[in-house]
């Protein structure tokens, strides 16, 4: 039953119209079995170790009062002896039983239960279980970062069962010990957002334990960049600086998270001479270190601004610049590291117009000579990378090349699109290959910093691309300030240790076996819910490009509609946070809770300073309450600031939410932040009456040019079911006013009122009474008392014939998701898949595998259909709407097609290496469009068929405008769809 689960979740996905209503009921239940019970497991994605009291073979680590003592080889790694007593204080915190930690003394012979915890090769009593065969460590022993948790009964004769917990090497034994940590109850993130430690008085391991074998990816990591005001601020108040404190907790966080490698802050900052103890603690720890794309050979920008002499210039200052390289590698030759080779110019920014592909070359090499001088001789067996950031990916594409054995770090676009990925022949290359990634970043089209605007759909759909193309050796992801980051980071770090454990259909797994070990499972499928809607919504435009222009507050109700989901988020979230214990309160507070309000008050204030606008344009009186309510929401949202800092957790967390974003008139982040200019009116003496309709700007009474004459957009007999007028007041007294439809069929919901507050009325019609040959109707308001303006509403009708089919054109569009395909045609093993949720609206359809070779339109090759239906005929334009994906592979741009009924697909360029204004665009609005030119000859029911021609392109919408586009952010909601639907 279950390969049949997946389709049915799809067809019971959520959609945007009346007609894709579903139950939710049955959707939870398909979602259930596909889940089994992993959700509920304490460790993401690995099988639950814990063991019900009196299993056979079941170690008590703690029981009746008692914990397992916990036992490690004075041998071992420091950095493993260390993790070994978190874990004492794991368990302490858990069951309030502080185990003792002994040395392991060479063998397994106590009578009472132990924990023994070693790496292979470096505990003497571990290494003889092995000798002895008492413990297989197959799958682990040899392998990069590999552990296995296991109880071997009667390790000696009369001895005690004990738990044993063996690495492959250092990180390999303290990812077993958090991995135990974690499925006891102590989530990574208990210091990073405050997740409270779930209580057990006893705990029993099972005796088939769990092995884990090395990650996909060998180096897995995050960069702490753009780090001021928030972090810096934080850092600075809790720990004095970015001092050995402070990362002792990133550190930890990151071995809890199973991540082994780290770019430290860098604005202002110098890891290794702010705190000499920070390089040797990140190495005792098990962290490997590196430094940003632009600070080669382990020292960071600010040690050269502190130290450096004459210009940060090759050609003209060669020796002081090798020198200062190699008193960088001097002092962190003793430390694991990856070297960043290459050079930009000063401060980040591109080298010189003159700097050359030789002159690179140049700088490579001396480097690797320092380094074959102060690491290795063998420099191949130094871990380097040469980062292709921006400018640098041009010089290898004109032919720069470095060492095979460097590793050849990809990057994305800064906005989450991967720019370009190894060739076959690049995957042969000793080095591999890995990808710099962003969930934050300063530059064009706009800085965004404040809050997680990343869904994991995005990175579950292009960090595929980079597994399944050989970019494994490195990812590292740029994540701000890390807070509030903490869900993507988990997200990214567990997704690069093994890619197929979390397909970019099921990413709602994820998140909800996250939501479940952070807060239980009772509340944990909304709360996934929460955490995948939040960001979605600020995908589609990060809080930084919003303006009060975003949005349309005329069109298809989107503002509204926007303002709506944002405020059911928050409605929902603080009705999630009553019924969760208080110690789970400021978890969720940081979590979810606050993102999503902060989000929903900065997307408030740009809608009401919208409608101030609009009303300002109108001349309506109210123009002065909506410039009130965005001042008020200002004030909510400095003091949603003020309580972070000042009342939430004690303070704890003061600064991390300083970043300014309300204000932003370039790509850079404003001084402070700026409330949106607001309007007056002054309004006439006595009362006039005025009215304006859904779709039109302009209000009547109007100014010339403006037609006396109001026009609702048309009434569809499929949906809408209704549009709407307001009535309101330009003047200082009251009004009554009075509806009157021209015909019994027109519906409205007001037929009189009293302006004071402005008046929405909405308007239907009763169908079954409309004459057959009617096409519009007409509707008076009036001022009755005073006696005043009489207005006139043109209402026009839109009827479909009997036969109508599919997708109907309406109100000038046919608007189709994606997702609501009327057959998906597989061939030569590339099948479509849906992804649920991903992009802007319901989710996208793409095809798989990622690394198929392209397709040739037409026949029977890979397409997607759909029955459309059309009033009308013409010239008409098809809009895709797809992921603003980038051509990554060389000579292989991103392509799909398109073809009506029989006619020759027309293949279609997605245009991803544009002009910079198109990328801005694509990458702003998250979306890239592309328009195909369609003739239809014909009113009826037509198939229109999308084709796929190359792999990684997400189709999102279908749009066919056949009349003038009303413009809208997100454009117009889906067409109505006459037939049956259950195949969507």
């Amino acid at each position: 039953m279950n390969r049949f689960l997946p389709r049915l979740v799809q067809i019971l996905a959520p959609q945007s119209g009346a007609i894709h209503k579903r139950n939710k009921l049955i959707c939870g239940l398909a979602t259930l079995a596909l889940l089994g019970v992993s959700s509920l497991r304490a460790a993401l994605g690995d099988p639950s170790i814990l063991s019900e009291p009196g299993a056979p073979g079941a170690f008590p680590l703690v029981q009746a009062g008692r914990a397992a003592e916990l036992r490690v080889d004075e041998r071992d790694w420091p950095g493993v002896r260390r993790a070994a007593a978190d874990l004492q204080a794991d368990i302490e915190r858990v069951s309030g039983i502080k185990p003792a930690l002994r040395s392991a003394e060479g063998s397994a012979s106590a009578r009472t239960p132990l924990v023994l915890i070693g790496t292979l090769g470096r505990s003497a009593a571990i290494d003889d279980l092995v000798a002895r065969g008492k413990l297989d460590v197959r799958g682990v022993a040899g392998e990069w970062e590999s552990f296995l948790l296991r109880v071997v009964e009667e390790p000696q004769p009369g001895a005690a069962p004990v738990l044993v917990i063996a690495g492959s090497d250092k990180r390999g034994t303290i990812y077993g010990l958090y991995e135990l940590s974690q499925q006891i109850g102590v989530s990574p993130w208990f210091w990073w957002a405050d997740v409270p430690v779930r209580h057990r008085a006893e705990i029993h391991i099972a005796a088939e334990g769990l092995t884990v074998g090395p990650p996909v990816v060998k180096y897995r990591g995050i960069f702490l960049n753009d780090e001021a005001p928030a972090l810096t601020g934080w850092a600075h108040e809790k720990f004095g600086g970015y001092n050995a404190a402070f990362y002792t907790k990133v550190f930890e966080l990151l071995l809890r998270l199973r991540a082994n490698y780290l770019w430290p802050a860098m604005w202002n900052n110098a890891f290794n001479e702010d705190d000499p103890e920070n390089p040797r603690l990140a190495d005792e720890y098990g962290i490997v270190m590196g430094t940003s794309h632009h600070e080669p050979m382990m020292r960071a920008h600010q040690e050269w601004r502190r130290h450096g002499r004459g210009e940060w210039n090759y050609e003209a200052n060669a020796d002081e610049l090798k020198r200062f390289w190699t008193e960088g590698m001097r002092r962190n030759r003793a430390f694991e590291n990856i070297v960043t080779l290459g050079m930009r110019g000063d401060g980040d920014m591109p080298m010189s117009e003159e700097s050359n592909i030789a002159l690179l070359q140049r700088i490579v090499s001396d480097q690797r000579e320092i380094l074959a001088r102060e690491v290795e001789s063998d420099v191949t067996r130094v871990p380097q990378l040469w980062a292709l950031y921006k400018e640098v990916q041009e010089y290898y594409e004109r032919g720069m090349r470095v060492p095979d054995d460097i590793t050849l770090l990809w990057c994305d676009d800064n906005w989450g699109n991967i720019r370009r990925l190894p060739t076959p022949a690049e995957r042969n290359r000793a080095g591999g290959a890995g990808v710099y990634y962003h969930f934050d970043y300063v530059g064009g089209p706009r800085s965004y910093k404040w809050l997680n605007t990343i869904p994991i759909t995005k990175v579950a759909e292009q960090m595929p691309l980079a597994w399944r193309y050989g970019a494994d050796r490195i990812w590292i992801v740029n994540v701000g300030d890390l807070k509030p980051m903490e869900f993507p980071i988990e997200f990214f770090l567990s997704y690069a240790w093994h890619p197929a454990r979390w397909r970019a259909d099921r990413t709602d797994d994820f998140a909800r076996a996250w939501a479940a070990r952070e807060f239980g499972p009772e509340h944990a499928r909304e709360i996934a819910a929460l955490l995948a809607a939040y960001p979605k919504y600020n995908y589609r435009r990060k809080p930084e490009l919003l303006s009060p222009e975003t949005y349309s507050v005329v069109n298809y109700d989107e503002s509204d509609r926007i303002d709506a989901a944002w405020r059911e988020l928050v409605t929902r979230a603080e009705k999630v946070r009553a019924a969760l214990p208080r110690e789970a309160h400021d978890a969720f507070y940081q979590l979810v809770l606050h993102p999503i309000k902060a989000s929903a008050t900065v997307n408030a204030i740009h809608r009401h300073a919208a409608r101030n606008r609009l009303f300002a344009h109108q001349g309506r009186a109210s123009t002065h309450a909506e410039a009130e309510r965005v001042r008020a929401l200002f004030r909510e949202d400095a003091e949603l600031t003020r309580f972070w800092d000042e009342d939430f957790a004690g303070g704890k967390w003061r600064h991390l939410m300083a970043q300014a974003h309300l204000g932003y008139t370039i790509w850079q982040q404003p001084a402070a932040n700026v409330m949106p200019a607001v309007t007056e009116v002054q309004p006439a003496r006595g009362a006039v009456l005025a009215l304006a309709v859904e779709g039109d700007p302009d209000a009547r009474p109007g100014d010339y040019p403006v037609s006396a004459v109001a026009k609702l957009p048309p009434l569809s007999e499929h949906g809408p079911d209704t549009r709407w007028f307001e009535v309101f007041n330009r003047g200082t007294q009251p009004v009554r006013f009075a509806v009157e439809p021209g015909a019994p069929w027109i519906k409205v919901s007001s037929t009189s009122g009293e302006l004071g507050p402005d008046v929405r009325v909405q308007v239907s019609i009763d169908w079954s009474a409309v004459p057959a040959d009617e096409t519009r109707g007409t509707i008076l308001v009036k001022a009755v008392e005073p006696q005043g303006n009489v207005l006139q509403i043109d209402v026009p009708l839109e009827r479909t014939p009997a036969d109508a089919r599919g997708f109907v054109e309406t109100d000038g569009v046919i608007a189709i998701n994606a997702t609501n395909y009327q057959h998906a045609h597989r061939a030569g093993g590339i099948a479509w898949r849906t992804l649920p949720d991903f992009g802007r609206g319901v989710g996208g359809m793409t095809t798989f595998p990622v690394d198929a070779a392209p397709s040739t339109p037409g026949s029977s090759a890979p397409h997607l259909a759909y029955d459309v239906y059309f009033r009308s005929t013409g010239k008409f334009t098809v809009t895709l709407e797809c992921a603003p994906s980038l051509d990554f592979m060389p000579g292989q741009p991103l392509q799909l097609a398109v073809s009506l009924d029989d006619e020759p697909p027309q293949i279609v360029r997605l245009g991803t290496e544009a002009t910079p204004a198109d990328w801005n665009r694509a990458v702003a609005e998250g979306v890239r469009r592309v328009a195909v030119p369609l003739v239809v000859d014909r009113p009826g029911a037509h198939v229109l068929r999308v084709w796929r021609v190359t792999p990684a392109v997400v189709l999102e919408r279908v749009i066919i405008t056949t009349g003038r586009a009303r413009p809208a952010y997100l454009g117009a909601p889906e067409s109505p769809f006459l037939g049956d639907p259950s195949h969507f």
